[in-house]
């Protein structure tokens, strides 16, 4: 069954179930209030009876001369109420020209006369008709006995039954019509959502998008369907971009490593030769597995930060400097760094500082100054600097500036610092000392 078929019939249940109820609290109302009157015509008709001829045997005699008399052809039937008593010495009396009727039993009635049993309304079935009884005691220690038929009262009860039953059918009937048509609309967003679904799924056209116009949920959801699309295409151009980099600066490295094997398989070499050539190969198998290493870090690009930690950033960026100053020992670093504790991941962090001071012991004149200040980490080099039209591009991928390009490296470097600085909320720039020489900021968010 669909969302929209059972979305339909629960709506169309609900009101149905509304209807139901409506209908039942209206009959037992309408039931309530019909059986009140009858009630009150019995106790007026008791009452009456009891003020006409308070006791003694001339009871019905004072009842038939006030004109109270039963005129239909049945005791039990019409609408005037069918009386009998209890007299005190126990013999059932009726009106002149009545037959006593056994309706709740005699017992019943000296019960009630004694006052072992107060008064009452019963209802009883005599000789096929429907019979509301009150039961009452009478002063002088008798009882009365006043009885009225329920047909008018059962007539408009089945009236009312099957009118409300016609009204519970149109209420279902149209409560489905109506839940069809509610459904119809407040499902189309969810019909559309599922056909982009599937239109990306059959297509993988990322472009696909919904319109989204209000703010319920429904609207949320387009909105973060199309907020994943949008991120889903950005993933595959980055991935497709990084691939047609990759192969670029691949081609290069593995171009020449494959003609300096072919000119050692040859032979022919003197000794001199044969050893440069094999230190050459060396340099380019250095260089291509430096690249790979790049290239693994930039693809996890969209991979999200997890198993982050506690960590003393200024000790890790120490741990940098003293490895940087024993690779390159004829660079000058000196470093002043902050004690700060920052939440993220060791190896990305230090691979990101490394990057940094490896950028600037390359371009660094001789000196390099490393400072840490609350999760802001500045390196400066005393180098010629960044040209001003290469400044917004030196974090880009493969990025390199026309003075660098005859220096070894991928143009990769810088931008592994920015993936790592931005998957951990932070930010990078860089700028032109002013007295010359590259400052390169890497600013993140101290957790102390």
């Amino acid at each position: 069954m669909s969302f929209r078929r059972r979305l339909t019939l629960a709506c169309a249940a609900a009101v149905a179930v509304a209807v139901v109820l409506a209908a039942a609290l209206t009959y037992w109302f309408v039931r309530d209030t019909l059986r009140g009157q009858i009630d009150d015509s019995l106790r007026n008709a008791r009452a009456f009876s009891v003020a006409v001829s308070p006791s003694g045997a001339d009871r019905f005699e004072g009842i038939a001369q006030a004109g109270v008399r039963l005129e239909s052809s049945s005791p039990l039937e019409g609408p005037v109420p069918f009386v009998q008593a209890l007299a005190p010495g126990g013999r059932i009396e009726v009106p002149p020209g009545e037959k006593p009727v056994t309706l709740l039993g005699e017992r019943v009635l000296k019960q009630v006369a004694s006052g072992e049993r107060e008064p009452f309304f019963a209802e009883v079935e005599r000789a096929g008709a429907h019979l509301r009884v009150y039961t009452a005691p009478t002063p002088g220690g008798g009882a009365l006995q006043v009885a009225r038929p329920l047909n008018e009262v059962d007539g408009t009860l089945a009236t009312l039954r099957a009118g409300l039953a016609v009204i519970v059918l149109l209420g279902v009937g149209a409560a489905l019509a109506l839940a069809r048509l509610a459904t119809r609309t407040a499902v189309r967003p969810v019909a559309e959502l599922t056909g982009a679904a599937e239109h990306v799924a059959r297509t993988s056209d990322l472009t696909r998008r919904i319109e989204r116009a209000g703010d319920d949920e429904l609207s949320r959801l387009a909105g973060a369907f199309n907020t994943m699309l949008e991120a889903l295409e950005a993933s595959r151009r980055a991935q497709r971009r990084l691939v047609a980099d990759a192969s670029h600066e691949l081609r290069t490295p593995l171009t020449s490593l494959r003609t300096n094997m072919e000119v050692l398989a040859r032979g022919g070499l003197s000794p001199g030769d044969h050893e440069r050539l094999r230190a050459d190969v060396i340099a380019q198998l250095e260089e291509l597995t430096l690249l790979v290493s790049d290239l693994v870090d930039l693809a996890r690009e969209d991979e999200p930060v997890s198993e982050r930690e506690p960590l003393r950033l200024d000790e890790l960026v120490a741990a940098a400097v003293e490895r940087a100053a024993r690779h390159a020992p004829a660079v000058r670093f000196s470093a002043d760094l902050e004690p700060v504790v920052v939440d993220g991941v060791r190896s990305r962090l230090d691979r990101a500082v490394a990057n940094l001071l490896d950028n600037a012991t390359k371009y660094g004149g001789g000196a390099v100054e490393v400072t840490l200040r609350g999760g802001d980490l500045v390196v400066r080099d005393h180098g010629p600097g960044i040209a001003d039209e290469d400044l917004p591009f030196v974090f880009d991928r493969f990025y390199r500036a026309p003075s660098a390009r005859g220096r070894p490296g991928s143009g990769l470097g810088l931008a592994i610092v920015r993936q790592a600085a931005e998957a951990h909320g932070g930010t990078v720039d860089a700028a032109r000392a002013p007295d010359g020489g590259a400052v390169l900021r890497m600013a993140l968010s101290s957790s102390s």
